[in-house]
C-alpha cells in the first residue's frame, strides 16, 4: 500500500512539473516581451540582459503614440470585426442550407469539398487575379477591398466551424415551430442563433484572430502608409540595418491585448462552443 501511494504521489508530482514547464514554455515570452517594453535600449541590447527592467520607461510606447500606431490600431479593428461579422453571417446561412436542406447529387457535399480546397489553398496561388477584380472595381488600396479579400478564407472557415453547431440543433425543434406556422427567418432569429449563440461566439472569436493577423494581402492590397494595418505596421520596426527591438515589443504587446480582453470577456460562450462542438 505504501509503495502504491509513493508511486500515485510520483505520477502526480511528474504531471505537475510537466504542466508548469508547459505553461512557463508558453508564458514566458509573452513575459519577456511585456518587460522588454517599459527597457530603455541600453538594458535590451547586451550581453547580459535582464529579465526585470532596472529603470523603468514609457519611451517606446510614447515613440508608437507619435509615429501613428492608433490610426493603425483602427484599421485593424475595422477591417478585423467588419470581415468576421461579414463572414459570419453568409457563413451561418450557408452552413444551415447545407445541413437542413437536402441537394440533388450530392451538390451540397461537392460544395464543402469546394470550400475545403479554396481554404487549403495557399494565398498567394490567388493573389494576381484577386489584385485584377480589386483593380477593376477600384478597390486597390482600399480597407473595403482587403475586407472583401479576407473573405477568401475566413469563410470557409466560418462555414465548417458552423457546421457541427448547427447540426447539434434538433431539427424537431423546427418541425414544431413550422406546425405553429413559423416562418423560414423568424425560426432562424428567434430558434437557431440563440441556440447556436455559443457556437456563433467561438466561430467569430477565432475567425476575428485569422483576420486580425493577417499580413500577405494587407501586404500586396495596401499601399499607402496610413492605411496599414498592424501586421503590415509590425514589419517597419525591422529593417536591415537595425531591429527596434522596444517598440518592436511595444506594439507586439499593445496590439494583443484588444483580441485577448475581447476573448476573455466571452470566455463562458466560448467554452460554451466548444462543448457544442464536442458532442
Amino acid at each position: 500500500m505504501a509503495l502504491d501511494k509513493l508511486k500515485r504521489d510520483v505520477r502526480r508530482v511528474a504531471f505537475y512539473c510537466l504542466v508548469l514547464l508547459t505553461i512557463g514554455f508558453f508564458v514566458l515570452p509573452i513575459l519577456w516581451m511585456v518587460a522588454t517594453t517599459f527597457k530603455p535600449p541600453g538594458e535590451y541590447i547586451t550581453d547580459t540582459p535582464t529579465f526585470i527592467p532596472s529603470q523603468p520607461t514609457l519611451e517606446h510606447l510614447i515613440e508608437l503614440w507619435e509615429v501613428g500606431f492608433p490610426r493603425r490600431l483602427m484599421n485593424t479593428v475595422f477591417v478585423a470585426f467588419s470581415a468576421t461579422l461579414l463572414s459570419l453571417s453568409i457563413g451561418f446561412f450557408a452552413a444551415y442550407g447545407l445541413v437542413r436542406y437536402k441537394f440533388p447529387a450530392s451538390l451540397d457535399k461537392v460544395f464543402l469539398l469546394l470550400v475545403l480546397m479554396v481554404k487549403l489553398m495557399p494565398p498567394i496561388v490567388v493573389a494576381i487575379p484577386l489584385f485584377n477584380i480589386l483593380r477593376f472595381l477600384g478597390l486597390i488600396d482600399h480597407l473595403v477591398g482587403l475586407i472583401l479579400v479576407y473573405q477568401l478564407y475566413t469563410l470557409p472557415f466560418c462555414i465548417w466551424m458552423l457546421l457541427s453547431f448547427i447540426r447539434d440543433v434538433p431539427i424537431e425543434i423546427e418541425e414544431a415551430a413550422t406546425l405553429d406556422h413559423c416562418k423560414l427567418f423568424s425560426r432562424l432569429f428567434r430558434i437557431m442563433i440563440p441556440l447556436c449563440g455559443p457556437g456563433l461566439v467561438a466561430t467569430f472569436i477565432f475567425t476575428l484572430i485569422l483576420a486580425w493577423n493577417e499580413f500577405l494581402f494587407a501586404l500586396l492590397y495596401l499601399q499607402t502608409p496610413s492605411l496599414f494595418t498592424l501586421p503590415l505596421y509590425i514589419a517597419n520596426f525591422i529593417t536591415e540595418d537595425e531591429t527596434f527591438w522596444g517598440a518592436l515589443m511595444g506594439i507586439g504587446f499593445i496590439s494583443s491585448l484588444p483580441v485577448l480582453i475581447f476573448a476573455g470577456y466571452l470566455q463562458k460562450h466560448l467554452l460554451r462552443g466548444f462543448s457544442m462542438g464536442l458532442k
